[in-house]
């Protein structure tokens, strides 16, 4: 299989062409993995006992409630301002997913994958229908209180009018946002989010700061401290940071074509097909819902206009 990889800092694009040989940056590093791990123990030990009797319950402050509940209604209107053609990327992209079978997956990539088969599989066909796609893995140093570490995601370009923006796709968004015993109101905003994320970076740091904002919430009602691994800092790394693309896997990840080395991309299309389907009749049934909304306030704003009129 053809190797194709590109070396590129954060604020560069496609258009801006310069092969690099460092294959070293490819993958997730054992050093960033380990940085992590060293900063989660440090974290619990010296926070893990400041915590009182408190922490240990899930249930939702009166003031917190209400403020997630407003966190949840941003979100909800994020979700719909988009663009046309990211509309359009969002539905070729769920139609692309939900064809997938786990034969297609070895075809991509033989050999260990790290779960990795699922966003090259997809590229694939991304680029086959005409889109410049690839997959981006970031990269980034510890730098304070903010861990070092590596992520690895989608970016298509859009073309249009001599200009170009890049459109991120994450196909495991919610996971970023998981926290540890989080109140109910907040397992509603996390389950608000998109499964599969299509967008602008301009959307998904409004998104980032929004579920930040709820973490901290979700985490202050159950008295626990706030780590720096859910700070918008690092957030913003995964998909800021310079990132490495790859348009197929290197030549030296393909060893052999046992299914047993995709074990874990298997598990995670099982788990995220189904996932994308349910999100997908959940649209589908609220969409009458909205329709009615919106003539409902149209002919509320008529009638206001007709009193003030008289």
């Amino acid at each position: 299989m053809m190797e194709c990889s590109l070396w590129i800092s954060a604020g560069d694009h496609k258009n801006n062409n310069s092969n690099s040989n460092n294959n070293s940056l490819w993958g997730f590093s054992n050093e960033s993995e380990h940085d992590l791990a060293l900063m989660v123990s440090d974290f619990l030990e010296n926070n893990g006992g400041s915590a009182g009797a408190d922490s240990w319950c899930s249930s939702d402050s009166e003031s917190g409630f209400t403020d997630l509940i407003h966190l949840a209604d941003k979100i909800s209107y994020y979700k719909h301002s988009v663009c046309h053609y990211d509309m359009d990327l969002l539905s070729v992209v769920h139609s692309l997913i939900l064809s997938m079978g786990e034969t297609d997956l070895h075809s991509v990539k033989s050999g260990p994958c790290n779960a990795s088969c699922i966003r090259y599989s997809l590229v694939k066909l991304l680029r086959l229908s005409g889109y410049d796609a690839a997959v981006c893995v970031s990269r980034w140093q510890r730098s304070g209180k903010v861990p070092g570490g590596d992520h690895e995601y989608i970016d298509v370009v859009n073309y249009s009018n001599g200009n170009s923006e890049r459109v991120i796709i994450d196909i495991d968004f919610r996971s970023h946002f998981e926290i540890a015993r989080a109140v109910d109101s907040y397992d509603r905003i996390l389950n608000s989010l998109p499964v599969v994320y299509v967008g602008s970076l301009t959307l998904l740091k409004q998104l980032l700061q929004l579920m930040v904002e709820a973490a901290r919430s979700s985490l202050k009602q159950n008295s626990m401290p706030f780590p720096p691994w859910r700070s918008l800092a690092y957030l913003q790394a995964k998909w800021y940071s310079p990132y490495q693309q790859q348009f197929a896997p290197l030549e030296h990840d393909i060893s052999s074509d046992s299914s047993s080395c995709h074990k874990q991309c298997k598990g995670h299309l099982r788990r995220l097909q189904p996932s994308l389907q349910s999100e997908l009749e959940a649209e589908r049934l609220l969409k009458p819902i909205n329709i009615d909304n919106s003539r409902r306030l149209k002919h509320d704003r008529a009638r206001r206009s007709s009193f003030r009129a008289l």
